[in-house]
């Protein structure tokens, strides 16, 4: 086994194994669950789930993705999650290599995948994971690309700009248009990729919100008031940045 091949088969084991976790925070963080305990169970039958039930995609796989007591249907969101988290660790693996910045950026990515998840069922983005990700991302860039200052800008910019287009709608037309968790989430993107980044992410998300939001109303799924979840967007956009911002960066600044 070459080295390449070596370091690609532990990114697709690590990823899996990692998609596996991000999957309980996805269902017990908006719960307010514990991670740890109880051991994972059918949320139907209570069945607790032995470790051959436990094997990512396999064991989905095996049992036609139904609970092995009850037989109850899981959500195909398990499977796809671990698939996702594997193939970033992939694609990260591929951008970086094996730098020290692959470290916090495997981290901000699967904070963006749970963020994604949570946002896209509850319209909910929890500060148990922005608020402490904000310090990490501080941190890490204390030490590492894009550097402290960036940083700190980044999250200024990022809180701030969305906080102004929040206070701007709600003075405009009397309701909240921009939630406090779409903020901090900004803010932490901000803190792990620096401030060039979140333009970038901000402007990518509010593309695809526009696109995404049109698509809704002409299927008469909802009018201009339809709440969408912007996390979710942000979390896509953001990794989109984290993987290929200054090139994105670089190529706009090269058509003047």
């Amino acid at each position: 086994m070459t080295p390449d091949s070596f370091q690609l088969a532990i990114l697709v084991l690590l990823g899996l194994a990692v998609g596996s976790f991000l999957n309980v925070c996805i269902h017990r963080i908006p719960l307010g669950q514990s991670l740890t305990l109880p051991p994972s169970r059918c949320p139907a039958c209570e069945y607790q789930l032995r470790w051959f039930d436990n094997i990512p995609v396999a064991s989905y796989a095996a049992l036609g993705g139904r609970c092995r007591k009850c037989r109850t249907r899981i959500s195909i969101r398990y499977p796809l999650v671990e698939l996702a988290t594997m193939a970033l660790f992939v694609i990260h693996g591929e951008v970086f290599g094996w730098s020290a910045i692959l470290v916090p950026r495997l981290l901000f990515a699967c904070a963006m995948v749970v963020l994604f998840a949570i946002d896209l069922e509850h319209h909910l983005l929890p500060n148990v994971i922005t608020l402490p990700s904000i310090a990490i991302g501080l941190i890490s860039s204390a030490v590492l690309p894009p550097g402290l200052v960036d940083a700190l800008i980044g999250v200024a910019v990022g809180g701030g700009v969305l906080w102004l287009i929040g206070e701007a709608y709600y003075r405009y037309s009397g309701q909240e248009g921009m939630g406090g968790g779409d903020v901090k989430m900004l803010a932490m993107i901000g803190a792990f990729l620096g401030w060039k980044l979140v333009l970038v992410t901000l402007v990518l998300s509010s593309v695809i919100g526009s696109v995404v939001g049109l698509f809704v109303i002409l299927l008469k799924r909802g009018g201009m008031k339809y709440a969408l979840p912007f996390g979710t967007f942000l979390a896509f956009a953001a990794l989109v940045a984290s993987l290929a911002g200054d090139r994105i960066v670089n190529w706009y600044v090269g058509l003047y």
